[in-house]
């Protein structure tokens, strides 16, 4: 028999092993955050999160699948990490087994007891490893008490024996029947490239949010219509903080993300339609606005002086953060000119003359 000390070390190592059980939703497990101001549920199989909204069932923005994946039992949806890449594998990648985006979206992940408050409802955490990659995440989520504010740390760790670059992506995708024609997309993005101009300068033809060029035509990429062109575009934030919204007045309702930007300098939207309507559209921020294999990359490291990579040496970890908020908006709301943080509070700026403020209190950020 073990000592009382060993036996004691190997129970408490199993029990941080199996972590709290999981809830099965549509048979599937899932981690359930939740608080008296909203609901955050995170798809194990895949590390997604697949629902975020306002307490007492309020709509879900959050909400993506990819049609070839929708049997999988672990698959990309809705709000999911691209790791430890932003785009396609190389042909020799592929062929080894590297999925496109990287695998942290397709691998299994694990419930592991959060750091602090156990055992509390609104405290969250996960890990996953990546095989091919040799990368290991590690995720805590807090979902403030009083408001529907979620803060997500990420921390991710190379395993390898030699160091390595890669990327980091955050993919949060909405979907119907909170996107539609009239959703309306803010940001304060400012420079920008489009993912179809020609290699190796597409930024030669440089865009400015919100607008983007379409057969030499301007293209307002605050709505989608029916025409998802142009599909990927991607802009730099030159301030410390980034933020990204979308707003759909009619349903009340208006979904953010708030971001240092030396975690993530870039902002890259996906756009999708099917059968002539919004179907999906991704806020991808992340360490990289260049989708390409790392073949590419490192040919071009920096756009608008901004990195198209980063780098882990063997055993290093990295931690970034960033911040999700739902908050109800007056039906006539026109959109979002600013949003800062003050005073424990998110604050949301109206766009356009009136002057509105919304204020969301969470306590202090990270």
């Amino acid at each position: 028999m073990l000592p009382l000390i060993a036996r004691t070390a190997f129970i408490v190592s199993l029990l941080g092993t199996i972590a709290p059980a999981a809830t099965v939703i549509n048979g599937r497990p899932t981690i359930v955050v939740e608080s008296p101001a909203a609901t955050l549920l995170i798809d194990l199989g895949g590390g997604s999160i697949v629902d975020f909204h306002l307490s007492g069932g309020g709509l879900n923005p959050l909400r993506w699948l990819a049609p070839e994946d929708e049997n999988a039992a672990v698959r990309p949806m809705a709000h999911f990490l691209c790791l430890d890449r932003w785009g396609p594998p190389s042909k020799a990648e592929q062929q080894n087994g590297m999925p496109y985006h990287g695998e942290a979206s397709r691998v299994e992940w694990k419930e592991i007891a959060a750091s602090e408050g156990r055992g509390a409802g609104n405290l969250a955490a996960m890990s996953a490893y990546l095989p091919i990659a040799g990368l290991e995440i590690h995720r805590s989520v807090r979902l403030s008490e009083s408001a529907a504010i979620a803060t997500v740390s990420e921390t991710v760790t190379n395993r390898n024996r030699l160091g390595r670059i890669y990327n980091m992506v955050q993919h949060a995708t909405i979907g119907p029947p909170f996107l539609d024609e009239t959703t309306v997309v803010d940001s304060n993005a400012q420079r920008g490239l489009m993912q179809s101009s020609p290699l190796p300068n597409p930024e030669q033809l440089e865009i400015r949010w919100p607008q983007a060029i379409q057969h030499g035509n301007p293209v307002d990429l605050r709505r989608l219509t029916s025409d998802p062109d142009p599909n990927v575009v991607s802009f730099v934030i030159d301030g410390e903080i980034g933020w990204v919204t979308a707003t759909n007045a009619s349903r009340e309702l208006l979904l953010g993300y708030f971001f240092s930007t030396a975690d993530y300098p870039w902002l890259n939207l996906w756009r999708h339609v099917q059968a002539g309507k919004p179907l999906a559209r991704a806020f991808e921020f992340g360490t990289t606005g260049l989708h390409q294999p790392f073949t590419i990359l490192t040919a071009k490291p920096l756009i608008f002086g901004k990195p198209t990579f980063a780098y882990l040496d063997a055993g290093e970890s990295v931690t970034r953060r960033y911040t999700a908020f739902l908050t109800k908006v007056p039906i006539d709301f026109t959109g979002v000119g600013n949003v800062i943080y003050r005073d424990g509070r998110i604050i949301i700026q109206e766009r356009g003359g009136r002057g509105r403020e919304i204020a969301i209190g969470g306590g202090r950020l990270p």
